[in-house]
């Protein structure tokens, strides 16, 4: 891996271009379909069309003369689509029109456009099906922007009319999309901004602010999920939209830059190819894996040193408050009755989370006939019991208690022990600072004694959206609804309940809400099982839910 030179964030970047652009131009072979084997000439198509895109970007984004790399994939290209096996193809196969119309477009860029070509393209344009069979939004616009960047008429629906179609423009929630969602995103932008060479006509109630917080919420995923190929697309629409004052672009350049391999390759991310495409051949495989990645930090580079790309201020980002009174409200009422039904000992974090949720709300006497049933009921508990669920959860119950006067013989009992054993301590380990902290907040433990015993380290497992989100897409796809609650209320806890994130996964977990108030959607019929995941899920929301609700008054 390549190391960052601090201080140089220009020549850095043209660095990244430039050894990105040699490398695949030395392999530049590899994109010739009449050399590939059968099962990869369609591979192959596409790398074509994609490499000579980016050449023909070149042309139109820097004044310079091509050269080096780009003036070598410019002839390769050049010499490919010159060749009647390849573009009469275009007669033949219409639906693919695109990818020989993208080869054109880019030659025509480069000053190098054939008129025979261009006469197959506008034959196969105005042929009844290449441009009108069923294509989804970002695929018309690419349809699109390609004609237009070929030079070639058409009467199809403008772009202005089909951007309010796209994924982009009709308000995704981050948390939901999957990797297919995010390439439909990037590639609105491009198409849209033609590569931020124009300001396009956004449909009414578009919010370029949103938008830009919508790629930064991306990239933060992204990056947590080291996928360099979509890191480098989001880096691209960030400057397609004129955005370059951005802490999650900063990063962005530093990861690629980071990931890049001293030849110049960025690898891909896992599953970019079919395995069958690169099993047999190891450097077909390193090629077939990095070279789209690899394009798209090229471009990156190029889109950030282009005085044509447009150059704008930061749009403000919308700041709504998640609204969650009114839903934690009635969760903390269901989840109060509910769990006065059940064993205490199973049920005790749903009572702790009560506890914690009516407090958060400020009307303690919701959490009241519980937490005066269950002190009653667990007097006689022995210890196992209250260590086996934390002193999270216990501290979380002798809190509520403590709040309502309300003695429980056994609780006191153990958390006097629990503190005795923190005198004892020379040094409090990182990971037990919460649980002393509970502790300290209950005075059992003085803070004096507390900080005396404190270690160095500290827990910095939540500090940042990053590590928070983690796993937040794979967790909505499984319905994983104690994951998502937990890293909404790691996220609040360190100060990142207006993240976008943060919003976009609360805005989920409150549509999960049934009309009596619990969360979540079992999708079972037996009635023990249906009771017991939604104490279990609504238990994990409440607390996420009042984490977020305290943070409005901080």
């Amino acid at each position: 891996m390549n190391a960052t030179q601090p201080g140089d964030g220009s020549a850095q970047r043209r660095a990244v271009e430039t050894r990105a652009v040699d490398w695949l131009a030395a392999r530049r072979d590899l994109i010739d379909p009449a050399e590939a084997a059968t099962d990869r000439v369609l591979f192959a198509r596409k790398a074509l069309i994609e490499t000579a895109f980016l050449v023909g970007l070149r042309a139109r984004l820097d004044p310079e003369p091509l050269d080096g790399g780009y003036a070598a994939l410019l002839d390769q290209v050049e010499e490919i689509a010159a060749r009647p096996s390849y573009r009469e193809l275009i007669a033949r196969d219409e639906q693919a029109l695109l990818l020989y119309a993208g080869t054109y477009a880019a030659l025509r860029l480069c000053g190098r456009g054939d008129p025979e070509f261009r006469r197959l393209i506008m034959q196969a344009t105005a042929g009844g099906y290449a441009s009108v069979f069923e294509r989804v939004p970002y695929r018309q616009l690419d349809l699109l922007h390609t004609l237009e960047l070929c030079g070639i008429q058409h009467t199809l629906p403008a772009m202005d009319d089909v951007l309010p179609f796209t994924l982009l423009c009709n308000r995704p929630n981050v948390v939901k999309l999957a990797d297919r969602d995010i390439y439909a995103i990037t590639h609105t932008i491009f198409y849209a901004t033609d590569f931020g060479l124009r300001e396009p006509r956004w449909p009414r109630g578009f919010d370029p602010g949103a938008a830009v917080e919508l790629l930064e919420a991306l990239l933060v995923l992204t990056m947590g999920q080291e996928n360099a190929d979509l890191v480098g697309e989001l880096l691209c629409c960030l400057l397609c939209l004129g955005v370059r004052e951005s802490e999650e672009a900063r990063r962005a350049w530093e990861f690629l830059a980071g990931t890049q391999e001293a030849d110049g390759r960025v690898n891909g991310p896992p599953g970019v190819v079919h395995p069958g495409l690169a099993d047999a051949d190891d450097a077909y495989g390193h090629w077939a894996t990095g070279y789209h990645t690899t394009i798209v930090a090229a471009l990156a580079a190029l889109l950030d040193r282009s005085p044509k790309v447009v150059r704008r201020h930061r749009p403000p980002a919308p700041k709504p408050r998640p609204a969650v009174e009114q839903a934690l409200r009635r969760a903390v009422v269901w989840l109060a009755d509910t769990s006065r039904r059940h064993d205490p000992i199973t049920c005790l974090p749903a009572a702790a989370a009560v506890a914690h949720a009516a407090k958060a709300l400020g009307e303690p006497e919701i959490a009241r006939t519980l937490l005066l049933d269950y002190s009653e009921r667990l007097a006689d508990a022995d210890t196992e019991m209250w260590q086996k669920h934390g002193m999270e959860v216990v501290g979380e119950f002798a809190v509520g208690l403590r709040a309502h006067g309300i003695v429980c013989s056994s609780l006191d009992a153990f958390l006097k022990s629990a503190a005795a054993a923190v005198e004892l301590l020379e040094e409090i380990p990182p990971q037990a600072a919460n649980n002393v902290q509970r502790l300290v907040d209950l005075d059992l433990v003085s803070r004096r004694c507390a900080a005396a015993r404190m270690g160095s380290g500290t827990d910095a497992s939540r500090s940042t959206p990053d590590t928070a989100a983690a796993g937040l897409p794979e967790a909505w796809k499984s319905y994983h609804l104690g994951h998502i609650a937990s890293a909404v209320r790691d996220l609040a806890h360190a100060g990142h309940a207006q993240h976008r994130i943060a919003r976009d996964a609360v805005a989920f977990l409150l549509a999960q809400q049934s009309s009596c108030g619990a969360f979540g959607r079992p999708a079972c019929e037996d009635p023990t099982t249906r009771v017991r995941t939604m104490l279990s899920w609504t238990q994990s929301v409440v607390t996420a839910l009042a984490t977020v609700h305290t943070t409005r008054f901080q």
